[in-house]
């Protein structure tokens, strides 16, 4: 085999082993003309079949079940010459109409020749017994299409964009994809995902696009308001974003106002001036993508319509039912929790906000009851399945995430519940308001009737939604809706650590939790305990410890794989998501047969899996749960159950899945787990943030354990500078007529 060192490869493909038909990630068996042994490469190889003769570039990686591995980075392919070669790339089922009985005939005919036949005299493929008229039109114009493709690729990747873009812009554009990018390459960037502005505009400038030219500019505006609205921005002062605009563009501030302002004439950005100030200060407008406007008018429109209408709801006296709910639970509610109930059925749109034990459970419950008793439609609702499921089980009701209540249509590409359409209920609440982004929200709160009541509920000190928007503070800031804060520790009577530790991270006070050096030395009746660790490894090898000793054999009640969460602040290095994963498939479900390869790696029966996008035809979303349930390595397919529905995934939609037995601190907010294990570096600091590490402990239900270096924890309580997000949302509700 070729040393770790080398980077590239000289040899033949032998055999596909996974192949994604939409962005053409490859794992292959790989014959090395160095010393004619296989190895196994990875990497999109689009257009490619076996028998062909390929030059890779790349580097040499381990993977700790598959051994080593070859990480393509770029490839050239030339046609076999051999008959075997063109005998296997023909049989492949590459050229629509020729299979391997084909094949065989074919080259039988035509031996070496057989290329040469198929694109200059195809007319012979006639001669060829069963080839008649019709399917040798066939072949020839699959022919055809396959080599165009092949020439396409070569001449976009002399301009730098890699294989995975090749394949995007190929399956968008076909064959007008040469034209376009040479013609408006900044289209590329506004029109297909993953192709961004850098790869368009390294390629305008390798074709001669001027540095100050029109597109050029207004490419990059709207690309670093994009890129604004992924730090979570969903509108930016028109002065910052000229000073973002103008060093990425390198070109004067001037010339940026210059196409701000173009594109604000041309609808394809909003400005908004500061309300009430007549002589505005030059820059001091807002700037939105129109699509982030308009959800936020949406928002703002439902707030003044909720307002409008009288209430749906029949009569109720309003204290005579908080007394009633008041016996039913059995005990006094604290005045904060009253008020809440009294503004929920009082009021149209409130909101209630608190932290974990403070009594959003407990005001949930008895709303839910109040309403049933008078028989109310309530509709139960939260952003992701576990804190539906939550829900449900807390109050007694049903509820649904809010993709399946607004029932998404994947024809339309919008919900079939909206203003127009609007949902058949009297009452929504939202639970886990705080994950709201600012179109999901807008979506969601254009469904309710005019004559319901809304209810959000959320924790406004864990992380922000992950899509742009601040939805829930954004409300409560305005000051026109009612709110409760409740702020009084109830759960356990104020004994649970794992409340009054994440109350304290929001104090700011960075004291340690309850810590020991080893996890075999953790109190078994503790429901939250820090494990001190001097480093990655040690970390890793502590948090391993917990899931395969200390838990089973010491707290025995949880399931080792289904009750225990690992959740990680980054995804790379040792004490990663990535290498978490790895390390926990190994040891709590080992290999005793051959399981499915994705491009995130092997899937085995028992493995618990993630899914990492909306699926609307599989009623799946993204940070969806479940486990697998069988896995074919012959077919490549699996079978996965998520709370109850089963769905199988075939090679094509392996890359919809990653192993979970460790996920982001992102991809757990709106769930909980009965025990939750948090590694904590100092490696980490880019993402130590006191809302990370409080929405990482607020999601574990019985235990807690913290692992690692106690100044990582001092530094993640210390930092409560979270990134301020930029809206308009408060300016547009402010301009609604009070009422």
């Amino acid at each position: 085999m070729a040393s770790p060192s080398s980077s590239s490869l000289n040899g033949v493909l032998e055999r596909i082993i996974f192949l994604n038909e939409e962005n053409h990630y490859t794992i292959a068996e790989f014959r090395n003309d160095a010393d004619d042994a296989k190895v196994t490469i990875v990497g999109a190889l689009p257009g490619v079949q076996c028998g062909e003769t390929l030059r890779l570039t790349g580097e040499w990686t381990r993977h700790s079940q598959h051994g080593d591995q070859f990480k393509i980075v770029a490839f050239t392919s030339e046609l076999p010459s051999s008959v075997h070669g063109i005998r296997r790339y023909l049989g492949s089922g590459l050229v629509q109409g020729i299979g391997k009985v084909y094949a065989n005939k074919i080259v039988d005919a035509f031996g070496t020749d057989t290329f040469r036949i198929l694109s200059e005299e195809s007319g012979r493929l006639r001669s060829v017994p069963g080839i008649g008229k019709v399917r040798a039109t066939a072949i020839k114009r699959a022919w055809d299409d396959q080599r165009a493709f092949r020439e396409l690729y070569i001449f976009l990747q002399t301009y730098g964009v890699t294989t995975g873009q090749c394949v995007k812009l190929v399956n968008k554009y076909g064959a007008d994809a040469q034209r376009i990018l040479t013609t408006e390459p900044y289209r590329v960037a506004r029109e297909i995902d993953g192709i961004g502005f850098k790869t368009a505009d390294r390629i305008a400038i390798n074709l001669g696009f001027a540095n100050d030219a029109p597109p050029r500019l207004d490419a990059g505006i709207l690309y670093s308001l994009e890129t604004l609205q992924e730090e979570g921005h969903t509108a930016i002062r028109e002065v910052d974003l000229r000073d973002h605009a103008a060093p990425l563009l390198e070109t004067s501030g001037e010339r940026i106002e210059a196409r701000i302002h173009a594109l604000v004439e041309a609808r394809d950005l909003i400005r908004h001036w500061p309300a009430g100030v007549t002589a505005p200060l030059p820059g001091s407008a807002f700037i939105q993508l129109p699509v982030l406007d308009r959800a936020e008018q949406r928002i703002s429109g439902v707030v003044a319509r909720l307002a409008a209408v009288p209430s749906g709801l029949p009569a109720i006296k309003i204290d005579a039912a908080v007394k009633w709910a008041e016996d039913k639970a059995g005990f006094a509610f604290a005045e904060l929790q009253r008020e809440a109930l009294r503004n929920a059925l009082a009021h149209k749109f409130t909101l209630l906000t608190g932290g974990p034990g403070t009594g959003k459970t407990t005001i949930l419950r008895a709303l839910v009851d109040i309403l049933r008793a008078k028989r109310v439609r309530v509709h139960l609702a939260a952003p992701t399945g576990r804190a539906a499921q939550r829900l449900a089980e807390t109050t007694g009701g049903f509820a649904s995430t809010i993709h399946r209540l607004l029932k998404y249509d994947p024809a339309r590409g919008g919900f079939e519940a909206n203003e127009d359409r609007p949902l058949s209920t009297d009452f929504l609440i939202v639970d886990e308001a705080s994950m709201l982004d600012t179109r999901l929200a807008a979506a969601l709160l254009q469904a309710a009737p005019s004559r319901a009541h809304v209810l959000l509920v959320g924790d406004t000190d864990q992380l922000p939604s992950v899509g742009a928007g601040n939805v829930l503070k954004d409300l409560i800031a305005t000051e026109r809706l009612p709110v409760t804060r409740l702020n009084v520790i109830y759960r356990q009577q104020g004994q649970s650590t794992i409340v009054t530790t994440a109350h304290a991270i929001n104090a700011g006070d960075p004291s340690l939790p309850p810590a020991v050096a080893n996890p075999e030395d953790v109190p078994v009746w503790s429901d939250l305990t820090f494990i001190a660790a001097d480093s990655a490894d040690d970390c890793l090898r502590k948090v391993i410890a917990l899931c395969t000793e200390f838990i089973p054999q010491k707290i025995k009640w949880p399931h080792p794989v289904n009750d225990v969460q690992v959740l990680a602040p980054m995804h790379k290095g040792v004490a990663g998501v990535g290498n978490f994963n790895v390390q926990l498939q190994a040891a709590l479900n080992p290999s005793r047969r051959p399981g499915v390869r994705g491009p995130a790696g092997e899937f085995r029966p028992g493995d618990k899996v993630i899914q990492l996008r909306n699926n609307y035809d599989k009623n799946l979303f993204n940070g969806d749960i479940g486990a697998v349930t069988a896995a074919d390595a012959e077919t490549g397919t699996l079978t996965a159950d998520f709370d109850g529905n089963v769905q199988t995934f075939d090679r094509g939609e392996l890359g919809d899945l990653a192993l979970a037995y460790a996920i982001s601190i992102h991809k757990s907010q709106g769930s909980e787990y009965p025990v939750v294990i948090v590694p904590l570096l100092k490696a980490h600091f880019m993402m130590l943030q006191r809302n990370l590490i409080y929405t990482a402990i607020t999601r574990g239900r019985k235990k807690v354990y913290l692992v690692g270096e106690p100044a990582a924890y001092a530094m993640a309580v210390r930092n409560s500078d979270a990134k301020t997000r930029s809206t308009h949302l408060r300016e547009k509700i402010a301009a609604l007529r009070p009422t």
